[in-house]
């Protein structure tokens, strides 16, 4: 697309520029593209943050604790040995 983007050509958008907007509006113009640049990567920079903390807090809540895995291996050795040949047939 820039391939054959040369110097007088970049001067020939310059200079259209200057023309269409006046040097008046040319600096105005410049720090309100900036200023929208810079809110840009502000929210890219807030809205990755977010995703990391929520992907770190993540694991975390769905972690089972012990005292459920405590009584759901009790229910398991509780289990009758003739209901589990019931079951395998």
């Amino acid at each position: 697309m820039f391939d054959d983007l040369s110097i007088g050509k970049i001067f020939l958008i310059l200079l259209v520029i200057l023309i269409f907007f006046g040097p008046k509006r040319i600096p105005d113009i410049a720090q309100s593209l900036g200023k929208g640049i810079r809110e840009f990567k502000k929210a890219m920079r807030d809205i990755t943050d977010e995703v990391q903390k929520s992907a770190a807090e993540e694991p975390k809540a769905q972690s089972v604790p012990p005292k459920m895995i405590e009584s759901s291996t009790q229910q398991s050795a509780k289990v009758d040995p003739k209901s589990e040949t019931e079951l395998k047939s």
